[in-house]
């Protein structure tokens, strides 16, 4: 679909403006002025002292227009060249402009750049993502049809064609389980749902220890909730937690929230890398690594966070979600 453009007509600039509304400001009194003489005073006629003050009103009228409209196209015009030149070099090119202007004009050109930074940061994401993707679904692609041409063109035993149906029906379990994954990842990114929920009634039915603030309703709908709590609490048994301990405190405009267990643990070397999309330390058994991913996303879209915390024994995440 082709960009939306602005329509191409002729548009009067910001300076032409500026000084038609000056010289207007200037004129009508004096030609007010001139009428009342007309009306009073049968000469007509200007003394010097008058056209002096009017040479005067003129040239200070003419020296503010072009003070304020270098004011404001001055800066005007430098997020402009700035805007083309992140265009063209992206993050590289992410730096203030060399002029801000009014107040406004300063906090405009920082909106901007904030959201040029988003957008760069999100390309970034989208390429990084899809090269991801492209290898994890290369991986049992490949697998599939070599499994598939051995299947049409050897001479094999039914046992040997037996395993390599099952591995055929495990490399298609495979990508069933990452394109849900990534059918849920489009999912947390994009649906923010509406509604409230509190920790207990995310966690309901599970085998966890609640303390603290549980009760209290958070910016988070229920069924976005219960994904989040139930991604994290299959995650520790998963890695053999036996005991999961839920606390929850309120934190100014924020639910803090702790969610700790006695399992495995994260490696020092897999701490940095666990929120990264498609890392796992399950692949054989089936997981796609991307559990902690949509929890991020899903918490991202409501306002929320989550990290990874400092522990001796088992794993501790901590979330903060906005209070409804």
């Amino acid at each position: 679909m082709a960009a939306p453009r602005v329509a191409e007509k002729w548009r009067p600039t910001l300076a032409m403006i500026v000084f038609a509304v000056l010289l207007t400001v200037l004129v009508l009194p004096t030609a007010i002025v001139l009428w009342f003489r007309a009306l009073n005073d049968t000469t007509n006629q200007m003394g010097p002292l008058e056209i002096g003050a009017l040479a005067v009103a003129l040239l200070l009228t003419v020296g503010i227009a072009v003070v304020f409209s270098r004011t404001i196209t001055g800066p005007i015009n430098a997020l402009i060249r700035r805007a083309e030149a992140i265009g063209k070099g992206g993050r590289a090119a992410i730096i203030a402009p060399d002029q801000q202007g009014t107040r406004e004009l300063a906090t405009l050109s920082q909106s901007f750049l904030d959201l040029a930074e988003r957008l760069v940061d999100r390309t970034e994401y989208v390429s990084s993502f899809a090269a991801h993707v492209s290898h994890e679904l290369k991986s049992p692609v490949t697998a599939i049809r070599g499994s598939a041409e051995l299947l049409r063109h050897a001479e094999m035993s039914k046992e040997e064609r037996q395993r390599f149906l099952d591995h055929i029906i495990a490399d298609s379990d495979r990508l069933t389980a990452l394109l849900d994954s990534l059918r849920d990842l489009a999912r947390a990114d994009l649906d923010v749902s509406t509604g409230t929920a509190s920790v207990a009634q995310a966690v309901g039915g599970e085998d966890v220890a609640l303390a603290g603030d549980v009760e209290v309703p958070m910016r988070l709908g229920a069924e976005a909730a219960k994904a989040v709590f139930g991604q994290l609490i299959r995650n520790s048994h998963e890695h053999g937690a036996t005991r999961i301990a839920i606390d929850a405190a309120r934190d100014e405009s924020m639910l803090r929230v702790t969610i700790a267990d006695d399992g495995e643990g994260v490696s020092p070397g897999n701490r940095d890398r666990i929120f990264e999309p498609f890392f796992t330390t399950r692949r054989e058994s089936g997981g796609t690594g991307m559990g902690l991913q949509i929890v991020r996303s899903m918490l991202a879209a409501h306002g929320g966070s989550i990290v990874l915390l400092p522990t001796e024994s088992g794993a501790a995440f901590e979330l903060r979600v906005p209070l409804a």
